[in-house]
């Protein structure tokens, strides 16, 4: 059974994880999320990109989900010390990863190629696309009038303006990265992870000819609200201020025409009624992963669920 997941955050992470201690490698395919990237102190800077690979080569700090393991913070102390942006935590070690993939890209490597040589030298045998090579930025709208890119929105300004729109800058041009169409066409199950579905997954379905090809298979959701909250990110806030109640129905709803199955917590069981009106198929089950265990038996569940599909 050959599964493409599209992820990105700290949830698509661990979910992706659990699917690549099941399946051969040759039958998984990660689609990350790249809106996020952004530049800061001169290097190229991959949030999802890094934390799916961080996490499948277990190398992710275990707290945080985010960075390095054993990480150290010498590097940002002398940031502080000249009086530089320290708003966004960068450890020595995942210095070396941005320092090293800038280098890369300045010299004409397309990111693609860049994270497949990272995966060969952490272990990671999956492979791991970006959803595509070229530069495409999430930007948010604010109420009050603003335009932030998504990082300083999320982690400068610990997402606290509320927001009216989300633009995916230069999605309409992009291209899907080389490989991302042909796992998508030889998927048997394409696999939303439960990752923000407003700026985690509509980013990687804005590229042109991704919702295309996705449209025509059979694609499981999990939601990654549970009892109206998520458990990290700004997903359920994100929902309120668009006027919608967050909810695991709300993410159904999200969803609608393009997902067949949708798997959501067990603490939401008594929306399942409503959940079934919209999709194929729906199953309530104990999504959230706390440790390594968790996320091969939310993974099981996943795949179990797609057979029965």
């Amino acid at each position: 059974m050959k599964i493409v997941a599209l992820a990105g955050g700290v949830g698509g992470a661990k979910l992706v994880d659990g699917l690549a201690k099941l399946l051969p490698p040759e039958d998984l395919s990660i689609i990350v999320n790249t809106g996020d990237d952004f530049d800061h102190l001169g290097l190229r800077i991959c949030p999802d990109l890094d934390t799916v690979c961080y996490t499948l080569a277990g190398l992710s700090n275990p707290e945080t989900g985010w960075g390095r393991s054993g990480d150290t913070w010498n590097c940002l102390a002398a940031i502080r010390e000249l009086a530089g942006p320290d708003w966004f935590h960068l450890g020595d070690g995942d210095v070396g990863t941005h320092l090293v993939r800038t280098f890369r890209l300045g010299h004409g490597e397309p990111l693609s190629a860049i994270v497949s040589s990272f995966c060969v030298s952490w272990g990671i045998q999956v492979k791991v696309l970006p959803m595509t090579d070229e530069r495409v930025s999430t930007q948010i709208l604010t109420q009050d009038g603003n335009q932030l890119d998504f990082q300083e929105y999320f982690v400068r300004l610990l997402c606290q303006p509320a927001v009216k729109a989300i633009i995916f800058d230069g999605a309409d041009s992009a291209e899907p990265a080389p490989g991302v169409l042909e796992a998508i066409d030889l998927a048997d199950f394409i696999i939303f992870c439960p990752s923000n579905p407003w700026v985690s997954i509509n980013p990687i379905l804005s590229i042109p000819g991704i919702r295309e090809r996705v449209i025509k298979k059979k694609v499981v959701a999990i939601s990654p609200i549970i009892g109206g909250k998520t458990i990290k990110g700004p997903a359920a806030k994100m929902y309120q201020e668009f006027g919608i109640t967050p909810s695991a129905l709300a993410v159904a709803r999200h969803y609608e025409g393009i997902i067949e199955g949708f798997i959501f917590d067990i603490t939401d069981h008594d929306l399942k009624v409503d959940i079934e009106r919209l999709v194929k198929k729906a199953c309530a089950t104990n999504t959230i992963m706390l440790d390594s265990d968790s996320r091969k038996k939310l993974a099981q569940e996943v795949l179990k669920f797609c057979l029965e599909l």
